[in-house]
């Protein structure tokens, strides 16, 4: 058997060049990328919907990543140009999600723009979308006799509000509302993307 030093330093140096390969060499040359000039940062609100959007697990069932019509028929399904680096600029952490048991966010703001739709959706996903698997998150919203000023009523379909009262949008319902509304990547990139395929519902 060769001696453990042997060993030790070969694993060491297997490490060292597929972290210079991996993490070192990506971060060297996508760093001075400038984020695109539509591309806005997070408002407070928004920042505060992205954390509910990490803390409730959205990440594990979507993905912010359209792949290249090379690789995934993405655009054809209405999720738009395949991402780049600079479209996650201001992401911290990161969302690109690996699984798809829903559709891609990544331009869910554009394709659904209206708050009344995401906040219906939340509460209850099979009355906008039949064969959904998402989950219901009535716990984000509130029945109450009447509204009170400021309270944000929820626009429901007919049969699927509460017999009697109102449905209320908590204040952290509408921030996870305000940061899918910012999923908004339809501006041109430079280079083979610059073209952006058309939004559909």
């Amino acid at each position: 058997m060769e001696s453990p030093a042997k060993l030790i330093a070969g694993a060491m140096v297997t490490l060292a060049v597929a972290t210079a390969s991996l993490v070192v060499l990506p971060y060297l040359q996508l760093k001075p990328l400038p984020p695109p000039a539509a591309l806005k940062p997070y408002t407070e609100a928004q920042l505060r919907g992205r954390q509910q959007y990490i803390a409730h697990g959205c990440v594990y069932c979507h993905s912010q990543q359209p792949r290249d019509a090379s690789q995934a028929p993405d655009a054809t399904r209405g999720w738009g140009r395949a991402s780049v680096a600079a479209d996650y600029a201001y992401d911290r952490p990161h969302l690109l999600g690996t699984m798809r048991t829903g559709p891609d966010l990544f331009n869910i703001g554009a394709r659904q723009p209206s708050e009344d739709w995401h906040l219906g959706h939340l509460y209850q996903p099979r009355a906008y979308v039949p064969d959904s698997t998402m989950p219901p998150y009535p716990f984000l919203f509130e029945v109450k006799d009447e509204a009170a000023p400021g309270d944000r009523v929820v626009t429901l379909p007919p049969g699927l509000g509460p017999p009697e009262g109102v449905v209320v949008a908590r204040p952290e319902v509408r921030d996870l509302v305000a940061y899918l509304q910012s999923l908004d990547h339809t501006y041109p990139v430079p280079g083979p993307d610059a073209a952006t395929p058309e939004e559909t519902p």
